[in-house]
């Protein structure tokens, strides 16, 4: 699913009139009539709803959804900001097609006279169609005065039309503290760069109270043809690359078709690390994993699971690996037949485990995915980061980040997006810069941006589990590591998503996220319905009943 601009989404509706014949009238009567199924769906104990509408393409979908809505047996009210006497074009035709009488808001005193008031006081959602992707900042005069009514209901749910109101479609901003609050939203055709960028918080965008934080943001086909949709922002929905994991085994399916994960890593008191990360890849799917760890913590390591299979590996004073692993013949009974190896976790950054890392990245092309001190190793030897020609994997955090791009933790957040691009494409890797939207930068230069997952995981273990799941992703689908990498990330997150449907984000582990990750695998990101779940879960909303 590619990622729209403002102006790549006009475009979009330009040339699916133009060139395939379906007219702007037939994409709002669809758009609307997606918001208004969405709200039935998902939101069905609310019947008495008010629909925010500005004067432009915005408030006529809302106009439609309103419509429907009333169709449905609702009791709907329409709010016009602004005097529809001069109305033309779309609009006005769905202003005509209006079964109820709209109530018009010319001026901020309108909102208080008692028709008014008893409406807002007494509807159980708000729908906002105010403002669309044509917004520019700032907002003004009734779309402000808007804002503020919400703002006096805060227990009352919003469902977004297309995007929050004043909340600008080709944003990257983290924040949003001008827009119009809400609860959902419901785009069309595809995600703008907004959706898969803004911060979710009740100061500015979306949020739901209580541990429900992370609010539905779904996008709804309305008849664009695929052929219409063109993107130059090189960005991508990392969500889309699951579809690989959505197709059923083989009925004569064996263990080795699915790879074989070596996990190496771990010390003396760092047990822990290598253990998660081998049993989230066993949980992801991969035929055979092999933990080859520091003697002194294999029985540790061992005891986890039955299915884990171990190898002992010397180490040093400190009970590091050693590099004494490297000597000749040793790793080789170890390595062969090997899909893809993950190492890092719990690795510690002693020299003789660093000797070690280094060693083994020069002598083995087998693919690798590199993490936690791994990485380390990697910031001080920056000329020993080159993929070409095989599979590298990074998946840093932003702190790991900026010690491998040689700069502070803030100028890494302040170009996300353009440091994983640039450092992708330079040392011929696959960079999973971890964070709030992850992204999974290829060597082409291409970007997918992941939008599950919550603050829950930011706790420790959690980017052992994603390191164990990249691996097993790729030792399964080894002909599209790209795609394996993308669903890795979506996975992951999606699964810590399952788990605080249950409790709570504070008490929420590592290892809670590894036993939801069956829900993840199950879960069909497009519904029956035609929604496809950007964020969010169906149901979660009926949940505040």
């Amino acid at each position: 699913m590619k990622i729209l601009t403002a102006d790549e989404m006009r475009v979009t509706d330009r040339v699916t009139t133009d060139r395939f014949a379906i007219s702007s009238l037939e994409l709002m009567e669809h758009a609307g009539r997606a918001v208004a199924r969405f709200v039935l769906r998902e939101l069905p104990h609310c019947r008495r709803i008010l629909v925010l509408c500005g004067k432009g393409n915005n408030g006529g979908d809302g106009l439609v959804a309103a419509r429907y809505l009333s169709q449905a047996g609702c009791a709907v009210s329409a709010l016009i900001l602004g005097d529809p006497s001069g109305a033309h074009g779309d609009f006005k035709v769905m202003l005509d097609r209006l079964p109820v009488t709209p109530i018009t808001i010319q001026e901020e005193a309108d909102f208080d006279h008692d028709g008014c008031k008893t409406l807002l006081a007494g509807a159980q959602l708000f729908v906002d169609a105010v403002l669309g992707t044509g917004f520019r900042p700032p907002m003004r005069d009734l779309a402000v005065a808007g804002r503020k009514l919400l703002e006096r209901y805060p227990q009352t749910p919003v469902v977004a039309v297309d995007l929050p109101s004043g909340w600008e479609a080709d944003s990257r901003s983290f924040f949003a503290p001008e827009a119009y609050r809400a609860d959902a939203v419901v785009t069309f055709t595809a995600p703008k760069l907004a959706h898969v960028s803004g911060l979710l918080t009740r100061g500015g965008v979306l949020t739901l109270p209580g541990n429900l934080q992370q609010g539905p943001i779904v996008v709804a086909a309305i008849g664009s043809p695929a052929e219409a949709i063109e993107s130059a922002t090189g960005l991508s929905w990392a969500g889309g690359a699951k579809e690989i994991a959505d197709r059923p085994r083989s009925a004569d399916s064996n263990k080795g078709r699915f790879g074989h994960v070596l996990v190496i890593g771990g010390a003396r008191g760092k047990s822990g690390a290598p253990a998660m990360s081998s049993v989230a890849a066993l949980r992801a799917g991969a035929g055979l994993v092999t933990a080859a760890v520091a003697e002194s913590i294999l029985p540790t390591v061992a005891a986890v699971t039955p299915e884990l299979m171990t190898e002992a590996l010397l180490e040093g004073a400190h009970g590091e690996i050693s590099s004494r692993n490297l000597e000749a013949g040793r790793l080789d009974p170890i390595l062969e037949k090997k899909s893809v190896i993950a190492i890092g976790p719990g690795l510690g950054q002693q020299a003789e485990a660093v000797d070690f890392f280094l060693g083994l990245l020069e002598r083995t092309k087998t693919p690798m995915v590199i993490d936690a001190d791994a990485l380390n190793a990697l910031a001080a030897h920056p000329d020993k980061i080159d993929g070409r020609g095989r599979l590298l994997v990074l998946t840093p955090h932003p702190g790991e980040m900026a010690r491998l791009a040689g700069m502070s933790i803030q100028e890494v957040e302040a170009d996300r997006e353009g440091l994983a691009r640039q450092f992708a494409t330079s040392h011929g890797v696959t960079l999973v810069l971890k964070g709030w939207r992850t992204l999974i930068a290829h060597p082409d230069g291409g970007i997918a941006i992941n939008t599950t997952g919550n603050p829950g995981m930011a706790k420790g273990g959690s980017g052992d589990i994603l390191t164990g799941i990249v691996a097993a992703m790729i030792s399964q689908y080894p002909e599209q590591p790209a795609e394996a990498v993308e669903a890795a990330v979506y996975l992951h997150g999606l699964a810590a998503d399952f788990a605080v449907r249950w409790q709570d984000q504070h008490t929420l582990l590592a290892m809670d996220t590894v036993s939801h990750l069956y829900e993840a695998f199950r879960f069909r990101a497009e519904d029956q319905g035609g929604y496809v779940w950007l964020q969010g879960i169906p149901g979660m909303l009926k949940e505040r009943e």
